[in-house]
């Protein structure tokens, strides 16, 4: 019991912060050996012809806005085109794009789902690389050149970007503790691409070359992770770049941001089956170790880690003398109290940001254990599921 508890804290530490510090050390090493990473080429002529591919469903209250931001986007004359999907929207949102000739609208009125709409304009694409960003994220003027230069470099297969949550003062938990868990995300993505590759990209805005690009199965859940994996199982190396970033405003509330959490995580384990190949450490090296590391205990056994050393733990701190192991229980009965608190005093609309930080963690275990259930027992649809947000 003893050995399976301990076992058990290993793992969770590591997937939560040891592999923070195991990043930091080999990043470190790295450089020591072989010297920084070489800066990426950015003229005119060397970027590559691009396609800013935006996928919206039924947007109208942030399009205009999403094109205006669109419109001021930087790149070098007559290398980029803009195409906006619209597949499904039964609102003003292919209207409204419609207005702009600058943009090409591809619109049907049937509603396949996101990816089965990518798809659909991708095979119309003809440019060098594609840029993928949603219709409610808005992204700095130098985006797309900060995204393309890395190009230069052959072994580049896929760029993503950062995505930034934009949280006031007056943040919930999810406002604040979503902005908390992507700034930390960065951090572990700016150290996984110095180090060898980063392991997915967020469909907030990401990059890949259109001679790598593959058709994911139309109910594949989080096309975008799986779109850049296939094309880092090829060989190629998925960069981060954080001066190309998307903003968006959090989700409404925590019951959103688990909806959308939820989704994530059945996803999650959808595609952890659907790439077991790059489970195997001996054939694909580093990438099976960050791939491992970052994402799958995460998305699999982690969560239940979590409560299986709670369980434990009470069984162990119960034993005559085991003084560690009660401080250990009061440790973690402590801060499961803290995220309980959180919990109530978010229903009560109480703002204490001590209390985010626990609070938004359990969500996002649970989240993660809801989703594996949900995607087991087939009850995900690849299908849109847009969470609210707040307005901006």
């Amino acid at each position: 019991m003893a050995l399976i508890f301990w076992l058990s804290i290993f793992v969770v530490i590591y997937t939560f912060v040891g592999y923070g510090f195991v990043l930091f050390i080999l990043v470190r090493i790295r450089r020591a050996i072989k010297g920084a990473r070489p800066l990426p080429v950015s003229s005119d002529a060397s970027l590559p012809s691009c396609t800013l591919v935006v996928a919206a469903y039924n947007e109208e209250n942030y399009i205009t806005e999403k094109i205006k931001n669109t419109l001021e986007l930087r790149y070098p004359a007559g290398k980029l085109s803009l195409v906006f999907i619209t597949d499904g929207s039964s609102d003003r949102t292919p209207e409204l794009i419609a207005q702009y000739q600058q943009i090409r609208l591809m619109h049907s009125p049937e509603r396949k789902g996101k990816i089965a709409a990518v798809h659909r304009a991708v095979t119309e694409v003809t440019t060098d690389a594609i840029v993928f960003t949603d219709a409610n994220t808005f992204l700095n003027p130098d985006a797309l050149i900060n995204l393309c230069r890395h190009y230069s470099d052959p072994t580049v297969g896929a760029v993503a970007g950062e995505k930034r949550v934009s949280a006031g003062e007056t943040a919930d938990a999810s406002s604040a503790g979503e902005g908390f868990y992507w700034k930390y995300e960065s951090k572990l993505k700016k150290w996984d691409s110095e180090l060898y590759s980063v392991v997915g990209a967020a469909g907030e805005l990401f990059s890949v070359r259109k001679s790598l690009y593959l058709p994911v199965s139309p109910d594949s859940i989080i096309d975008d992770f799986m779109i850049s994996m296939l094309i880092a199982q090829k060989g190629y190396r998925i960069i981060y770049e954080p001066e190309a970033y998307a903003v968006e405003t959090a989700s409404e509330n925590v019951t959103e941001e688990l909806k959308r959490k939820v989704r994530i995580a059945a996803g999650g384990m959808q595609s952890i089956v659907w790439l077991a190949g790059l489970l195997n450490i001996f054939k694909y090296g580093m990438l099976s170790f960050q791939y491992i590391s970052h994402r799958v205990l995460r998305w699999t056994v982690t969560p239940f880690l979590l409560v299986l050393a709670l369980i434990l733990n009470a069984l162990l701190a119960a034993q005559p003398g085991a003084v560690l192991y009660q401080l250990l229980f009061i440790c973690q009965l402590g801060f499961y109290l803290l995220a309980l608190a959180g919990f109530i005093l978010e229903k009560r609309q109480l703002r204490v940001k001590a209390l985010f930080v626990p609070y938004y963690f359990c969500v996002m275990n649970y989240a993660v254990i809801a989703g594996i259930i949900r995607y087991f027992r087939k009850k995900q649809s690849a299908a849109w599921e847009k969470s609210k947000r707040k307005e901006g």
